[in-house]
């Protein structure tokens, strides 16, 4: 296989292929739900009824199996009655692609059916606030703990085997703790963010601090610089460009905990919405909502790479994938 390869082994992508494979990947998916969307031979388990015919219990939109479609045809002809007519139709739970595009408007212009229901705009809003102050909180003592376990041997083996146990804690296991201390609103919500990212966070980090190189360190203490110095002017400065790149990663998985920890306690922003459109069986909005969730994470995570080009011009890794 030639160096400059699509298979080549881990050989830097130029912008054109990077651009292809990168439209590709979101292309593919969407074509296999177009085909079973769209080609009724794929899949289409169920018939949307349009006329009822003399079928008493049948009304127009209503989704049947083909199975009892089908017996309900043969039935009426063999009664000389009028039978139904309907379209080869997938279950109301998977919309078609033109539907969920739809929805990305609709869901914008269109009031909520339950009265003083927010808009989808403040449900997101809400979410984003959430996870803007989780994993603020999380970060603030995350970041500082992880850099000086990584530094200084003591000080992770006083935190590190504690911190190794809790992070195989789930998080909404606490939810009903964290409802009973912070109530209701948001706060149990914050504190299910904090703890989903924060103890990963510590040990990502100090990891990631091992890594620097140990010459560095050992010139820095030749010249005299000790504890807080060393930590400011050697190891923060080495680092900054992978623990940047950390926090893009773990600000990913802040999002992971977004619905679970909306659904504790009261129920609020994009989690709200969702549970609310799917009550009324609009999963065009549930499956549009879903997708922007991603599509807000992932703006935000290139809006950080672009950042972070810009932050580190001198970090070789910017930018190999």
């Amino acid at each position: 296989m030639s160096a400059t390869g699509w298979f080549a082994v881990r050989a830097p992508l130029s912008p054109r292929r990077k651009l292809i494979l990168g439209i590709a990947s979101f292309l593919l998916p969407l074509l296999l739900w177009s085909a079973v969307s769209y080609l009724p031979f794929l899949w289409h388990p169920q018939v949307l009824v349009t006329q009822v015919g003399d079928v008493d219990y049948l009304e127009p939109g209503m989704r049947v199996d083909r199975s009892v479609f089908a017996e309900e045809v043969a039935s009426m002809q063999a009664a000389g009655q009028t039978p139904p007519v309907g379209e080869p139709a997938n279950p109301v739970y998977l919309p078609a692609p033109h539907e969920v595009a739809r929805a990305f408007y609709t869901a914008f212009t269109t009031a909520p059916e339950q009265k003083d229901a927010p808009w989808l705009h403040e449900s997101l809003w809400h979410s984003m606030m959430i996870i803007f102050w989780g994993f603020l909180a999380s970060s603030l003592i995350g970041v500082p703990l992880g850099i000086v376990c990584g530094t200084y041997s003591a000080i992770a083996r006083v935190n590190e085997p504690f911190i190794e146990f809790f992070r195989y804690l789930p998080a909404p296991a606490f939810g009903a703790l964290a409802v009973a201390i912070l109530g209701i609103h948001d706060g149990p919500k914050i504190a299910i963010i904090f703890i989903g990212t924060f103890f990963q966070q510590v040990l990502v980090i100090a990891n990631t601090t091992r890594k620097l190189d140990f010459g560095l360190l050992e010139a820095a203490l030749t010249l005299g610089t000790r504890r807080l110095r060393l930590i400011t002017r050697v190891v923060v400065p080495g680092i900054l460009p992978d623990l940047y790149r950390d926090q893009r990663v773990l600000l990913g998985w802040a999002w992971t905990y977004l619905i679970v920890a909306e659904l504790i306690g009261t129920s609020s922003g994009i989690t709200f919405f969702i549970t609310q459109q799917a009550r009324y069986q609009h999963f065009d909005n549930v499956y549009a909502a879903i997708a922007m969730i991603g599509i807000i994470g992932l703006g935000i995570d290139l809006l950080l790479a672009w950042l972070g080009r810009h932050l580190f011009p001198w970090d070789r890794s910017q930018g190999k994938h």
